[in-house]
């Protein structure tokens, strides 16, 4: 599974950006898909997952300003970012796992300005 991350970019604080990312391949057999996200000098963190197909989690930091969405006919996962904080600022990673193989998109950047 190939993934393509894309809707990144420079907002002011308080705004939305929706992120995209695109499967080669069928989403729908993967376990688990998720948003992660890496701040300079910090460690990738997960901001949101799917688990088989219905349970959504999200990091305690963007719960109830970000929904994660999955599109099995279109292959696509989505995140939906409201509220945006300059502390949101990272490159953002989607991720699918398949028991223990993960598979990772390029990232895209999401700069939040105060």
């Amino acid at each position: 599974v190939q993934l393509q991350a894309s809707g990144g970019g420079l907002v002011q604080a308080g705004g939305s950006l929706r992120l995209s990312c695109s499967a080669s391949g069928s989403l729908h057999s993967l376990s688990v898909v998720a948003w992660y996200r890496q701040a300079p000098g910090k460690l990738r963190e997960l901001v949101a997952s799917i688990i088989s197909g219905r349970i959504e989690n999200y990091s305690d930091s963007v719960k109830g300003r970000f929904t994660i969405s999955r599109d099995n006919a279109k292959n696509t996962l989505d995140l939906q970012m409201n509220k945006l904080r300059p502390d949101d600022t990272a490159v953002y990673y989607c991720n699918a796992q398949s028991g223990n193989v993960h598979y990772w998109g390029q990232g895209t950047q999401v700069t939040v300005s105060s």
